[in-house]
Parts: structure tokens; C-alpha cells; sequence
């Protein structure tokens, strides 16, 4: 158990030390995020963090994470997904096109799970689904690590202390750098690469669980696992819809926006959404673990 927090401490250290670096990288290369239409923040901004979770990750999962059968087609599947999302603050690609991707590494990830086809579609889904959404919770300052933060906390309840206490560990050492005063943006490339290994290691601590759960009830325990990014991300898409705009198209819709557009500070909405994600996710943990 020692090592579990002497590892921690590792990970936080380097996204607390390895971030000023990546800073100074992404202003040397022109990294760089511009204020203007939906962007409120006045200055141009680092595009680094992204960088700096993706490679603390693979550091971990290379020389002290479980050897479990997981670990390699999850460090794989981010690092297409990160690559991607890289691809896309650099030149903005198509929604279709980071859509296959996403869906070709929720596949990935899935394919040595040991369950039925019905299972496996549906989780593919939802991975690729929550991989976008923590993209497009990714508003706010702080906003979607705080909420990947939360996510690894309230997955502590699967016993599975060694992946999410360093996970976690990793996240608040670059969360330093981005509220309340940020420093650095997570880009596409660090905001779907959080959604996916959470939903991943999420997955792969939960699996056994599924068997005996029909369609209904796994899929709502997912929406519930999933929580305010998912039930954010439903709802825009289908205002969008609703509106005859295409579900794809940003805009400044989402529920921390309009907390703000409100007059909400950036703390409060940042602890009504996370108290609100804590809320919903313990919910379906406490679901799914019934199920042993």
C-alpha cells in the first residue's frame, strides 16, 4: 500500500514539475490558443497540458502500473486518441474523422474483454461517447479535470486503489496549473485523452459486473457512470437537433456556460458541477457493485 501513495506522490510531481515545462514547448512551437467568438479568456494560451498527461500516463503504465491484460490496449488506444486530438488543435479535422478514430480505440480496448456482442457494441459506444464528452466539458477553467479528478476519486470504490490513486495524482499536479489562474489549456489532444482512459480503466474495474445486467439497466448504469459530461453532452446535442443545428457545432450552450452567462464565479460553477458529477457517479457506482 505504500508504494500505491509513493507512486502517487510520483505522478503529481510530475504533472505539478513536467506543466511549466510544456508551457515553454507550446509557446517555442506556436501551440497556442486564441482568444475570440466563444473563447473568453484575453490572452493567447499554451496548448501544453495535454502533453503532459498523456506522457506521465505512459511513464506509469510502462514501469509501474499493473500488468494486467488492460494496461497495453489502454496506453495504445490513448495514444491514438491523444494523437488525434493533437492533430486537431493544430488543424481542426473533421468531426466524422475524429468520430472513427474515437470509436476504432473504444474498440480496441474492449476486444479482450470476455463478454457478449450486445456488451461490446455498447461499451464501444460509451467510450467513444464519454472520450467527446469530457472534449466538450472542456469550457471552463479547471472544469474537466476537476471533473476527471472526481471521476478517479469516486472510482475508488472499485478497490482498485493502485490505477486510479496515481491517475488521480497525475490529474491535480496539472490542475494546479490550470485554476484558478490558468496557465495552460488542455487542447483536444489532453481533454479526450482524460475521457478515454477514464472511461477505459472504468470499464476494466467494472466488467465483471455486467454479467446477468440486461440492455436497460447496464445502459443507464452508463449514463449514470458517465455523468455530468455525458448528461451535459446528451442534452446540447439534442437542443442542437431540436433547433435544426447540427449536433456537432460548438457553441455556448452547455450548462457551464449559461451558470456563468448567469453570473456565477468561475469557483462556484466549478463546485456546483463537480459536486453534481460526484453525485451522479457514486450513484452508479453503487449500482454496479451491486452486481457481484
Amino acid at each position: 500500500m505504500l508504494s500505491i501513495y509513493l507512486f502517487t506522490l510520483v505522478t503529481f510531481l510530475w504533472g505539478l514539475i513536467a506543466t511549466p515545462v510544456s508551457i515553454g514547448l507550446a509557446k517555442k512551437f506556436r501551440l497556442l490558443d486564441k482568444p475570440g467568438g466563444r473563447k473568453h479568456h484575453k490572452f493567447l494560451m499554451p496548448r501544453g497540458a495535454g502533453i503532459v498527461l498523456w506522457g506521465g500516463y505512459l511513464l506509469w503504465a510502462l514501469f509501474v502500473g499493473n500488468r494486467g491484460v488492460e494496461l497495453p490496449f489502454i496506453a495504445t488506444g490513448g495514444t491514438f486518441v491523444f494523437i488525434i486530438g493533437y492533430m486537431d488543435d493544430m488543424q481542426p479535422l473533421p468531426p466524422l474523422i475524429r468520430l472513427f478514430f474515437h470509436l476504432a480505440a473504444a474498440a480496441w480496448v474492449s476486444y479482450p474483454l470476455p463478454i457478449v456482442v450486445w456488451q461490446r457494441l455498447l461499451i464501444v459506444i460509451w467510450i467513444a461517447g464519454v472520450t467527446n464528452a469530457y472534449n466538450l466539458i472542456d469550457g471552463m477553467d479547471g472544469l474537466c479535470l476537476m471533473i476527471s479528478l472526481l471521476t478517479s476519486i469516486a472510482a475508488f470504490a472499485t478497490g482498485k486503489l493502485n490505477i486510479w490513486l496515481p491517475i488521480a495524482g497525475l490529474i491535480f499536479g496539472v490542475f494546479l496549473w490550470n485554476f484558478p489562474n490558468p496557465r495552460t489549456f488542455l487542447g483536444d489532444g489532453g481533454s479526450t485523452f482524460l475521457g478515454y482512459i477514464c472511461a477505459s480503466h472504468i470499464v476494466w474495474s467494472i466488467f465483471p459486473n455486467f454479467f446477468g445486467i440486461n440492455f436497460i439497466k447496464l445502459a443507464f448504469i452508463l449514463l449514470f457512470i458517465g455523468g455530468i459530461p455525458v448528461t451535459d453532452t446528451i442534452v446540447a446535442m439534442a437542443r442542437r437537433v431540436l433547433t435544426k443545428k447540427s449536433p456537432f457545432v460548438a457553441d455556448r450552450g452547455h450548462t457551464h456556460h449559461k451558470l456563468q452567462d448567469t453570473g456565477f464565479s468561475k469557483l462556484t460553477t466549478l463546485l456546483l458541477m463537480g459536486s453534481a458529477h460526484l453525485l451522479i457517479i457514486t450513484i452508479g457506482f453503487k449500482i454496479i457493485l451491486k452486481y457481484i
